[in-house]
């Protein structure tokens, strides 16, 4: 979901700490920003910034803070300066690896190149600028809340919570949803993940508690799916995926 962090941010600044949000970097392309909203650190995952899913990595992570934590974090700070013709160069300022300290005396140099990923990443970037990062982005909203239109077409399917997303969304599922999953796995859709939800105690399946009144799920427990689509999924293959679906729960 979609949350208005704001009032949150605010409150942990008053209580005295630091407030950490992990986002989703293409979704940045349109919603604010960590920075606007006040955040102190941002942690992200940045496989969606152009890399392949390649089995499960590897990837790339993001951290990034405001100017007053940036010599409290561990790792490297990488600096702009210019080379010896005038041009715009980039520099390891601070760094706290061994294998750029020891060189070849260093111990621990067979790891993964996530260099190389943050290379890739970085050029993605580039390449796409602040607006074809938002169109990605708005491509992605788009896309997530046609399959959400779809799939709640289908008797059994309905949106878990009635809250606004960006391009992940729960559904409920009157069916088996492992039952489901595998099946639509042996006719090559990776569906989603299965999931049940936790009642609100609060609420008593009432639906009179704070929790439902921000649309979150109460009452006894149901089961359900975490669906995803992005920009990388065409409409034809939406459209595929939810006949699927319609085929298996007949």
């Amino acid at each position: 979901m979609l949350e208005d962090a704001g009032d949150l941010i605010e409150a942990i600044h008053a209580a005295g700490a630091k407030a950490i949000m992990a986002a989703d970097p293409v979704s940045l392309g349109i919603l604010a920003s960590p920075g606007e909203l006040g955040v102190d650190i941002c942690v992200a995952e940045g496989q969606s910034l152009g890399l392949p899913l390649s089995f499960g990595g590897p990837y790339l992570g993001i951290i990034a803070c405001t100017s007053a934590l940036m010599r409290k974090l561990p790792g490297r700070i990488v600096g702009q300066t210019q080379d010896a013709q005038g041009n715009r160069a980039f520099v390891l300022t601070l760094q706290a690896r061994e294998q750029h300290i020891r060189r070849e005396k260093a111990s621990s140099n067979v790891c993964s190149n996530e260099a190389l990923c943050a290379l890739a990443a970085g050029t993605y970037l580039a390449c796409m600028g602040p607006d074809g990062l938002a169109r990605a982005a708005s491509s992605s909203y788009a896309k997530a809340h046609y399959l959400a239109e779809r799939l709640c077409e289908i008797d059994g399917f309905d949106l878990a919570w009635d809250a606004p997303f960006m391009n992940e969304f729960a559904t409920t599922c009157s069916f088996d949803p492992a039952a489901l999953e595998r099946a639509l796995a042996e006719r090559g859709v990776l569906m989603g993940l299965p999931i049940e939800f936790v009642p609100d105690a609060a609420s008593g399946g009432s639906g009179t508690s704070e929790a439902a009144a921000q649309g979150r799920p109460h009452g006894s427990p149901k089961r359900g799916i975490l669906w995803c689509a992005t920009e990388m999924n065409s409409k034809a293959q939406i459209d595929e995926a939810v006949e699927l679906v319609k085929e298996c729960v007949r």
